[in-house]
C-alpha cells in the first residue's frame, strides 16, 4: 500500500511539473512561441477545446502574457488611449486596469504589443512609444519612458510594435532601433538605464530575441536584416544587411550553432545565416536565401531538425511550409489548409495554430513527411485579422480576435 501511494505522488509531482508554467512575455519563457508543458491532448470533442471563459476586448493585435494567476493584455479601446487589463486566469474575471492617454490614430488601429510581467511589475511598451513599469501591488506606474522621444526614433506607420523582453532578474529590454540606441536595458525597478547599445539597424516591428552564440548571450534585433548585441554590456557584435524586407514583422528564428533564420513577407523570401565567433568579433555568414517561404506575422518555429513557417502575406498563400535547415521546402499546405496570417505556438511536440482570417484553430502534428492536422475547432474566434500571438500555461490556452479574448482547456483528460 505504502509503495502504491508513493508512486501515485510521484505522478502527481510529475504532473503538476509538466504543467502550470507561466507564460510571462511574447513568445512565452523562451520568447521562442514555445512551451515545455506536456500532458495537452492529442485530439478535441466535436465542438473543440473546452471554453472556461471569455471575456471582450478592445481592438488590437497584442497577445497575452500568463504569470501568476494572472493574464495581463495591453488594450486600445478607442483612438485616445493605452489600458492594461489584468485578468483572474481562472474566472476571466477582469480585476483591475489602468489607462493612460496615447491620443492618435494608426492604420489597422489596436494595441502592439505583449506585455512582460515578473513577480512585482509588468512592462509594457505602446504603439505610440510609451513605456510603463506598473506595480502589481499598488497598480500605478513605477516609472515611464518613451522609445522614440527618449531615444530620437522616428514613429513607424503602424506604430511601435515591438514587445518588452525580460532579461534575467533585474533587467527588461527594450529596442528603439534608432540612430542613437539599438537596445536598452532598463533596472525593472528604476527605470535606471544599465546599458544603451549603440544603433544597429532601423525600427521595424521585429520584438527583440535572445539566444547564445560563441559562448556569449545575445539580444538579436530584427528589421531590415539582423543585429547582435551583448546582453550584458549592449556592445554591438555584429551586423547583417544581405537581406531587406520593407515590413519586417516577424521575430529572428534560432537554430542553434550560431544558425538564424529570417523571414518576411512583401516579397522578402527568407535567409539563413550563421554567426561565428572569430578573433577579433563575430562573422556573419549566409548559408541560404529562399523565394519559397514569405512568413508576413510569424517567426518560424525549429522542432527536431525542421522549420515550420506560416508562409501568407500580401502576395504569397503557400499555407503552412516545412524546411529542412538547408533551406529545401519539404511540403506546403497552400490553401488548404491555409491559415492565413494566423499566430502558433509549439508545445508538447504539437503546433497550436490559428487561422487569422477564418478564426479557426488548428492542432498539428509537426512531421517533414507531410502535414498531419490532429484537431480542429471552428466558431471559436471571428471577424479581421485574427493576427494576434497566442498563449498558453498550465494546459490552458488563451487567443483572441478583435474584440474578445477566450481561455480554452487543451489539458489531456
Amino acid at each position: 500500500m505504502r509503495k502504491t501511494l508513493t508512486f501515485c505522488s510521484a505522478v502527481l509531482v510529475l504532473a503538476s511539473a509538466s504543467l502550470g508554467a507561466d507564460w510571462p512575455q511574447f513568445g512565452g519563457p523562451n520568447r521562442d512561441a514555445s512551451s515545455a508543458e506536456t500532458g495537452l491532448a492529442r485530439s478535441w470533442p466535436a465542438g473543440g477545446p473546452k471554453v472556461l471563459w471569455k471575456v471582450q476586448v478592445g481592438k488590437g493585435y497584442g497577445g497575452a502574457a500568463i504569470q501568476g494567476g494572472k493574464v495581463y493584455i495591453l488594450d486600445r479601446p478607442d483612438t485616445r488611449r493605452d489600458v492594461l487589463r489584468c485578468f483572474d486566469f481562472a474566472t476571466g474575471e477582469e480585476q483591475w486596469n489602468y489607462g493612460y492617454a496615447a491620443p492618435g490614430r494608426l492604420s489597422h488601429d489596436g494595441s502592439r504589443s505583449t506585455p512582460a510581467v515578473d513577480e512585482k511589475f509588468v512592462f509594457t511598451v505602446g504603439p505610440f512609444g510609451h513605456v510603463h513599469c506598473l506595480s502589481k501591488a499598488t497598480r500605478r506606474p513605477v516609472w515611464t519612458k518613451h522609445v522614440l522621444k527618449d531615444y530620437g526614433g522616428r514613429l513607424p506607420k503602424w506604430g511601435v510594435a515591438h514587445s518588452p523582453m525580460l532579461y534575467k532578474d533585474n533587467a527588461v529590454i527594450i529596442a528603439p532601433q534608432s540612430k542613437s540606441a539599438g537596445a536598452v536595458a532598463l533596472d525593472r525597478a528604476t527605470g535606471k538605464e544599465i546599458w544603451r547599445s549603440g544603433p544597429t539597424i532601423s525600427m521595424h516591428y521585429v520584438s527583440p530575441t535572445l539566444t547564445t552564440i560563441g559562448g556569449v548571450e545575445q539580444i538579436i534585433l530584427g528589421g531590415p536584416g539582423a543585429a547582435g548585441v551583448d546582453a550584458s554590456s549592449g556592445k554591438v557584435l555584429w551586423k547583417y544587411s544581405g537581406w531587406y524586407c520593407r515590413i519586417t514583422i516577424p521575430i529572428v528564428t534560432a537554430l542553434g550553432d550560431g544558425r538564424l533564420f529570417i523571414t518576411g513577407g512583401y516579397d522578402a523570401g527568407s535567409v539563413m545565416i550563421k554567426v561565428t565567433k572569430a578573433d577579433d568579433g563575430f562573422a556573419v555568414k549566409e548559408l541560404f536565401k529562399t523565394d519559397e517561404c514569405n512568413s508576413q506575422m510569424n517567426g518560424a518555429i525549429w522542432y527536431k531538425g525542421h522549420l515550420y513557417a506560416n508562409s501568407n502575406s500580401n502576395s504569397a498563400s503557400d499555407g503552412m511550409v516545412c524546411m529542412n535547415p538547408e533551406g529545401k521546402v519539404l511540403w506546403k499546405t497552400g490553401r488548404r489548409p491555409n491559415f492565413q496570417r494566423g499566430h502558433m505556438l509549439l508545445a508538447d511536440g504539437m503546433i497550436f495554430i490559428i487561422d487569422g482570417q477564418a478564426g479557426s484553430l488548428h492542432l498539428m502534428d509537426p512531421s517533414p513527411d507531410g502535414y498531419k492536422e490532429l484537431a480542429k475547432a471552428e466558431g471559436l474566434l471571428g471577424g479581421r485579422e485574427i493576427w494576434a500571438p497566442l498563449s498558453l500555461s498550465d494546459g490552458k490556452l488563451v487567443i483572441r480576435d478583435q474584440s474578445k479574448m477566450l481561455c480554452l482547456d487543451v489539458k489531456a483528460k
